[in-house]
């Protein structure tokens, strides 16, 4: 991770984003607009998705620019 990576998280899972890799393929804003949302600060707001959509839309960046990992419970 740079210094310039952001995380986001909630009580499932934390959501990594490297701004380096984004292509701003808009995949997450329009797979789930409540979450990720470009022209808002902060971008994404984890707590306006269930960790499922959340996941899905993640798994769906082309660049790899989001990630996520399930924090140990």
């Amino acid at each position: 991770m740079s210094l310039l990576d952001k995380k986001y998280s909630n009580d499932d899972i934390t959501v990594f984003w490297q701004p380096e890799k984004c292509i701003h393929s808009g995949n997450c804003a329009r797979g789930l607009h409540k979450v990720f949302d470009p022209r808002r600060k902060p971008w994404v707001i984890m707590e306006n998705g269930t960790t499922e959509d959340i996941v899905r839309t993640v798994q769906n960046c082309p660049s790899g620019a989001l990630s996520f990992e399930y924090k140990k419970q």
